[in-house]
């Protein structure tokens, strides 16, 4: 990967990434920190009018891999409707920070500003900046479509939380679990409660007794994950809730001669974890498909701005037609789920049967 360059933001040390054309992000096995390119994405031949500067700005600290991914479908989008796009996020993830960088793309007059809801409260403020300008708001990944319309957003594209962890929580009651514990690194986060949530209730468990706060720190995780095992041997189930969590625990598995015996199951992919399910350590992942949420932001952000429209249905009729669009679908073999107002990227579920393509692009378009 070539850096094109980098610099500090404000007092507040804050990292302001754009994304280039050029840039590529290898698939990072054992959920360590994949270092970004900081340039501009966009330039390609895309549709309709073309110039204006987009932003998405996630909650993810630097050390998250797995938003490599949704880092690699704006360089695509850039690339696709002939437009510049910058990525930010909070190097640490702090989210008092990550409000600060919405507020940034308010002044800087973005054409579109594409963000995840990682705490409604802490920036709700922050986003009415966006939208108080008229610049328009597409929410991705956390948060629910409840939360993007109140935010006054276009649209939601991402994930039902809730709902995903519950129908991975049915498959494990139908192969007999009764009990779980849910590895939770990023508990500050409402959805992934709610995945843990979906799963226990499934189960009928108590959610308390099930969910571990172990943060991202992997030794961290695997020293809780580890204790937890051992003082409760009658578990009868792991989720993990991404790689940063899941990948520790499958080490931890392997080390207590517990990987390909316990039921094993994770949120979203990496090569490592892919390569679990191959072996027969992992169940199946739970795929959001994330590469959908950065892409189908900017291409919804593009349509709004050429169009002028904040009609969600005009731009989902949009998105369901564009051929470029349904051109990554095909390559990536991706499934959205297009509703009235927004987009569903997930839940889908990865088992060993369907793992070719997705094992040929895990970590960098999946």
């Amino acid at each position: 990967m070539r850096v094109i360059g980098s610099f500090l933001h404000g007092r507040f040390g804050l990292r302001s990434v754009s994304i280039a054309l050029a840039l590529v992000l290898s698939a990072c096995s054992g959920g360590g920190e994949a270092p970004s390119a900081p340039a501009t994405a966009g330039g390609g031949a895309g549709s309709g009018r073309g110039g204006e500067r987009y932003v998405l700005v996630s909650h993810a600290p630097d050390s998250d891999s797995w938003w490599n991914t949704i880092k690699n479908s704006v360089v695509d989008a850039g690339e696709d409707f002939g437009v510049a796009v910058d990525y930010r996020n909070p190097p640490n993830g702090d989210l008092a920070d990550m409000a600060r960088l919405i507020e940034q793309s308010a002044a800087r007059n973005y054409a579109g500003v594409a963000t995840s809801i990682a705490d409604f409260s802490v920036l709700s403020k922050a986003t009415s900046r966006v939208t108080g300008k008229g610049i328009a708001l597409v929410t991705i990944n956390s948060g629910t479509r409840e939360q993007s319309k109140q935010l006054d957003a276009i649209m939601h594209i991402g994930q039902p939380e809730y709902d995903a962890g519950k129908a991975a929580g049915e498959r494990a009651k139908a192969a007999g679990v009764t009990s779980f514990l849910c590895v939770n690194h990023y508990a500050t986060n409402l959805a992934s409660v709610e995945r843990c949530k979906g799963f226990a209730d499934a189960l009928g468990a108590d959610l308390r007794a099930s969910m571990l706060d172990t943060g991202v720190d992997p030794t961290v995780v695997s020293s809780k994950v580890g204790a937890y095992l051992r003082n409760n041997p009658k578990t009868g189930a792991v989720l993990a809730l991404g790689p940063n969590s899941a990948e520790p625990t499958l080490q931890v598995l392997k080390q207590m001669g517990l990987a390909g015996k316990i039921f094993f199951a994770t949120f979203d992919l990496s090569p490592t974890i892919v390569q679990g399910i191959e072996d027969g350590e992992l169940n199946f992942a739970i795929d959001q498909q994330p590469y959908l949420q950065g892409y189908l932001a900017i291409a919804a952000l593009k349509i709004a701005h050429d169009e002028t429209t904040r009609d969600p249905a005009v731009i989902v009729a949009r998105l369901r037609a564009h051929p470029k669009i349904q051109a990554r679908l095909k390559q990536y073999a991706l499934e959205p789920v297009y509703t009235a107002d927004g987009v569903s990227s997930g839940p889908g579920f990865v088992t060993r049967e369907r793992l070719d393509v997705i094992k040929k692009y895990a970590g960098q378009y999946r």
